[in-house]
């Protein structure tokens, strides 16, 4: 039986949910924790087959899959507990607000300025200076110590694959790059890639610990170096390898090169 659906008229206690290509699985009553949320609606109000599901049978919701985490920890307990420098509030209180959650987009709302020109991490941290950055605000400057940026090193990798046919000019698979890695200090790159940071596969590291699992959310390997030269980093090694393969077992197919390279960039103070 489908775990998801139960039978055609009621859910399943346990329900898998596929949210922007993240799969959850959680309870049927946890989603129903919050009255007339959205989620209450969908699964209360509504009939498995009247929702939308992908190909596996998940019930499917086109939302930021990486920050669902934090709704559906919400809905759990209805307490609100972020990782450190977490950067996404804005974004997290536009999802509360989509899923209908009053009172956790009340929790977010006070963190989330109105340019967001002062985070709450420097209001938690250290009071003065937060007066400080909002009183320089209005006069276009900053402090000197909020533009100070942290010196580190910062390894950009890529694993591509191209295929060289029998007439290469016909070739249109020439570099496809699968996933851009982000390895370093969580808090530099948190601070060099912001939202263009998926932490999915590490999202909780602490700021000042190393990690090799963030990866971007680019599609082109330029627009990371372009990031990374904007924010005062230069590159100061590089190493790649490769191999090749041929398609089949026949020798006349198109050879297949799958490549993998590290780039690495620092920063000085």
């Amino acid at each position: 039986m489908d775990v998801s659906h139960g039978s055609s008229d009621t859910f399943s206690e346990i329900i898998e949910l596929n949210v922007g290509g993240q799969v959850y699985v959680t309870r049927h009553s946890t989603l129903l924790s919050v009255p007339n949320s959205l989620l209450w609606t969908m699964f209360c109000q509504k009939k498995p087959k009247e929702l939308t599901t992908d190909s596996k049978g998940r019930f499917f919701l086109d939302r930021d899959g990486f920050l669902f985490r934090y709704i559906l920890d919400y809905l759990r307990d209805q307490t609100l507990v972020l990782p450190d420098f977490f950067k996404e509030k804005a974004s997290l209180l536009k999802e509360a607000e989509y899923f209908q959650l009053q009172e956790l987009a009340k929790l977010l709302r006070p963190a989330v300025t109105k340019e967001n020109s002062v985070s709450e991490e420097v209001c938690q941290s250290d009071p003065e200076e937060a007066a400080l950055s909002s009183e320089l605000a209005g006069t276009g400057l900053r402090s000197p110590t909020l533009e100070a940026k942290k010196a580190g090193y910062i390894t950009i990798g890529y694993r591509g694959s191209y295929t060289i046919g029998r007439d290469i000019q016909q070739d249109a698979k020439f570099r496809r790059v699968a996933r851009i890695t982000v390895c370093g200090k969580t808090s530099l790159a948190k601070e060099v890639f912001g939202d263009t940071l998926n932490e999915s596969r590490d999202p909780d590291r602490p700021p000042e610990r190393y990690t090799s699992r963030y990866y971007l959310k680019y599609n082109f390997l330029e627009q990371a170096f372009d990031r990374l030269a904007e924010v005062g980093f230069h590159m100061v090694a590089c190493s790649s390898t490769g191999t090749c393969a041929y398609a089949s077992n026949d020798p006349s197919e198109d050879k297949i090169w799958t490549s993998y390279t590290e780039y690495v960039f620092c920063r000085e103070q």
